[in-house]
């Protein structure tokens, strides 16, 4: 059994096992401690495409199951009966015709709190069309806002709908059922869309709008670069620094360090486009490292623009431990970190069907009743390596 002492201990959650956003979510609570049963297919799973490599499955035990062969449908409603979530990112419908949707679940254990994620939500016009974060993100307003003025919109990964709107409001949901339930004694069902999440990740952009201090004209706001305060330099050395210095104090530092005396003032719009241009040539004129060891101790806010492979060598999130190496991957660290019960990374991602015979032993399953459904290719036993 998978041990852990962090404050979701003694949760038990059961996961059916999609891509993305939903092992992201469950890694999350994994992290925090949960006790995840990760179901999921014997094969075609991208944790057993990348194996010990798939950082989101990392902390749980894996049982493979065809969730459309003969005995599935109980197994799984016999599981839930000792869970107390279940998180599933099928698309609306699915888990309804596999016989595992809310009402058949919530039946099964009235006090189980039943999450499920889609893109689009569970009804509306697109509720059946399928998508990525991308497209998600996109009818919301937040890809049309990120990206250079008279430029195309720019995708920031599948960071924004996946896991910012999906996975994010999905742990959010999870956490405030399961602390109503301490009261109320009750499950219940939690829709999570990710338009939804993405919507509320907007808020700012919404009031700014409002208030009028932003335009739909991207790269023409405050937070958007915009500015010249508040964007992105390249130096000498091709690489590039962050400049975030909103505040007149921190602007007023930054104009030291760059020493450019005939800056214009940061209020000045008209001006704007040549303040660019004198930063962008500052910026220029030095290496990166140069810069960062120029503005080294300085309100400023700048700092330098580091790729995924250099940010584990940052002092500051190794300092942290922000970034933990595990079985030679290195990976985040458990987030949000707590003085009493702190979180752990757990084991690394186990192939489909590493503990299929001994989770499902450890949730209550009789192992006559385990090798039968083996044996009648329902359930996969994944051999042990070596």
């Amino acid at each position: 059994m998978i041990s852990a002492n962090g404050p979701l201990s003694g949760i038990r959650v059961i996961e059916l096992a999609g891509i993305g956003p939903g092992p992201y979510a469950c890694m999350l609570l994994a992290d925090l401690g949960a006790e995840i049963l990760r179901l999921e297919r014997p094969a075609g799973t991208l944790s057993r495409v990348m194996g010990g490599y798939d950082i989101l499955a990392r902390g749980r035990r894996s049982v493979a199951i065809d969730l459309k062969a003969d005995g599935a449908n109980d197994l799984v409603l016999d599981l839930a009966r000792s869970a107390d979530v279940l998180i599933e990112a099928f698309r609306p419908g699915v888990a309804e015709r596999l016989g595992l949707g809310p009402d058949e679940c919530l039946a099964a254990n009235p006090a189980l709190i039943y999450a499920r994620m889609t893109g689009w939500g569970q009804d509306g016009p697109l509720a059946d069309r399928v998508g990525h974060d991308i497209n998600y993100a996109a009818i919301t307003g937040a890809i049309a806002a990120i990206g250079e003025k008279d430029r195309k919109p720019v995708p920031p990964l599948n960071l924004i709908a996946d896991f910012g709107g999906g996975a994010m409001f999905c742990v959010t949901g999870v956490l405030a059922a399961l602390v109503e339930r301490a009261s109320s004694g009750a499950g219940q069902v939690i829709d999570v869309a990710m338009v939804d999440g993405v919507t509320s990740l907007l808020a700012m952009a919404h009031s700014q709008l409002a208030a009028g201090m932003m335009s739909d004209e991207r790269g023409s706001n405050l937070l958007d670069g915009g500015t010249p305060y508040y964007d992105t330099y390249r130096t000498s050395d091709g690489e590039y620094m962050s400049v975030g210095s909103l505040e007149p104090q921190f602007f007023a530092e930054l104009v030291r360090v760059l020493d450019i005396p005939d800056l214009p003032g940061q209020a000045d719009v008209a001006e704007w486009p040549r303040m660019r241009e004198l930063i962008a040539a500052r910026f220029a004129s030095k290496t990166r490292a140069e810069w960062t060891e120029a503005f080294d101790g300085v309100d400023a806010c700048v700092a330098p623009v580091l790729r995924l492979s250099e940010a584990k060598t940052h002092p500051h999130l190794v300092a942290r431990r922000t970034l933990v190496d595990v079985g030679g991957i290195v990976q985040p660290a458990p987030a949000p970190r707590f003085s009493r019960t702190p979180g752990a990374v757990g084991v690394a991602a186990r192939p489909s069907g590493s503990d299929t015979t001994e989770a499902l032993s450890d949730w209550g399953i009789d192992t006559g009743r385990i090798a039968k459904l083996i044996e009648a290719g329902t359930l996969t036993q994944a051999e042990a390596a070596g």
